[in-house]
């Protein structure tokens, strides 16, 4: 591990932040002086169109090619651009670092926004910045995990939220713009030191406690808690901590799915990212059942699986490590011989949410591996109310008055027949949130075309009934559970 702790004093971070203000170096200033082409060229990795455009882009040039190009910049020209933060000052920190008579960034430090504003979040610099590998402790940037969690939680506001395993304190961040006090651990001390700079360039009040999963808050419970953990499976190593955590399997994941309640308030509610194995002869909805304890809500939405070669390349290529090298080749031997001896048939991964309950738990395991682009964050939460309703109500759906949402359609797939053509599949799609999809009977279409928010549903069950000559009392236990199987995705509302 790296010895070297940066110390990111608060009047060090108070300097730059002055400097990132006047320089307008934030999110919206960025894509300004770039330019949408040159933007979007440096999102796909390719830094030339941003240089160009930065060169005459005066401060925010200069810190758009140290911090985000990681351009070695002529000293007079940082200097001006930090403004009176010293040059020494920003070296010794670990901010920036020598390059002959030029500086370069000694840390990742770059505009992260959301609909409301934007911030700086700080980070160790990559391999690529680096010229040569990185540290086991390295803390890794804001990237495609951090994302997609940040998108996957809800936002609704909150007394208290704990970021457990903040890393560089990206989920702090927006959990600071609906929570009123803001808990954030990590076992890495340099993780912490980052986070803890972080937080100090927003000017945001975070409380930093270092430890082990969930040690640092024994015996206190939060309204929300957030969670990326090192959910890598395979062998139990830790070649990085902030992705492995020296458990074997997915042992990281159950760890957290398993401990995470008890630190919620009544009520409250966990967001993680996880990882789960897929072993020969088992379901994977049966094995991540089994981590939860009692009183727990969960919703698992699986996004991926992985077949096993192509989890350990992508690890690997992750590491930067080429897996034709030496190093490589012994290190996807070992980890294909770990999931071989445990008769793993790929990796799945996706979100979990859970929430504290007194009453009798839902839990939901689902394939989500279709491709959406709304925040799964919203509609998690309205996936909780609804759950809630149905725990107060599920006695009574053929009391209630529904009505079909104008975002679900009905599709029809037909085939030519002799008779012209003929329905083969009847299916609801739900256009908004993640798109869910239903494969309907022609008993439940006809169901769905009275629910228009007018009758009850005993009510279109009876009608139904004579219509189709079928038997109401066995018509309406075969359609309870469908009912309350679309009331959960959203594509019945209830009216009455």
């Amino acid at each position: 591990m790296s010895d070297d702790l940066p110390e990111l004093t608060a009047d060090l971070c108070a300097r730059l932040r002055d400097a990132f203000l006047a320089a307008r170096y934030d999110a919206d200033g960025v894509v300004e002086a770039l330019g949408g082409q040159a933007h979007a060229a440096l999102g796909r990795g390719e830094p030339v169109p941003a240089l160009r455009a930065s060169r005459d882009a005066g401060a925010l040039g200069t810190f758009i090619r140290l911090f985000l190009l990681g351009e070695a910049v002529p000293e007079r020209e940082v200097a001006a651009a930090l403004g009176s933060l010293p040059l020494g000052d920003a070296v010794a920190a670990g901010l920036l670092r020598a390059d002959g008579e030029r500086l370069r960034a000694g840390l990742d430090v770059r505009p992260h926004g959301d609909e409301e504003g934007s911030w700086w979040v700080v980070a160790d610099l990559d391999s690529d910045q680096l010229g040569g590998p990185v540290p086991e402790d390295h803390v890794l940037g804001v990237g495609h995990a951090s994302l997609s969690l940040i998108r996957a939680t809800s936002r609704r506001p909150v007394g208290t939220l704990l970021d457990l395993g903040t890393g560089n304190g990206v989920q702090a961040l927006h959990g600071s713009r609906h929570a009123q006090r803001v808990t954030a651990t990590d076992v890495s001390a340099r993780a912490l030191r980052l986070a803890q700079g972080t937080f100090r360039l927003n000017e945001l009040d975070v409380e930093l406690v270092q430890g082990e999963w969930f040690a640092p808050v024994a015996r206190r419970r939060f309204d929300q808690i957030v969670c990326n953990p090192p959910f890598v499976v395979g062998p139990p190593r830790v070649d990085y901590v902030y992705r492995d955590s020296g458990l074997a399997g997915d042992d990281a994941s159950a760890l957290v799915v398993r401990q995470l309640p008890a630190f919620l308030t009544e009520g409250g509610v966990g967001h993680l990212l996880a990882s789960w194995l897929h072993v020969e002869g088992e379901d994977w909805a049966d094995r991540v059942s089994r981590w939860l304890p009692k009183g727990t809500d969960a919703w698992f939405v699986q996004r991926d699986i992985a077949e096993p070669a192509l989890y350990v390349g992508t690890w690997l290529r992750d590491a930067g490590i080429d897996a034709r090298s030496a190093e490589g080749r012994a290190k996807a031997e070992a980890w294909l011989d770990w999931f071989a001896a445990n008769d793993v048939a790929g990796v799945g991964f996706g979100f979990v949410t859970l929430r504290r309950t007194e009453g009798t738990p839902t839990i939901v395991c689902e394939d989500l591996r279709q491709a959406y682009d709304d925040p799964l964050g919203g509609e998690a939460a309205a996936w909780l109310d609804r759950v809630e309703w149905l725990r107060g109500h599920g006695s009574q759906l053929a009391d209630t008055v529904f009505r079909v949402p104008d975002t679900v359609v009905l599709e029809r797939i037909e085939e030519p027949s002799d008779e012209g053509w003929r329905t083969v599949i009847s299916r609801l799609h739900r256009t908004d949130g993640p798109g869910w999809q239903h494969e309907l009977d022609e008993l439940a279409t006809a169901l769905l075309a009275g629910c228009r928010g007018v009758l009850p549903l005993a009510d279109l069950l009876g009608l139904l009934a004579v219509a189709h000559d079928e038997d109401e009392a066995e018509l309406e236990r075969a359609a309870l559970p469908i009912v309350a199987e679309l009331v959960r995705h959203g594509m019945l509302e209830v009216v009455a």
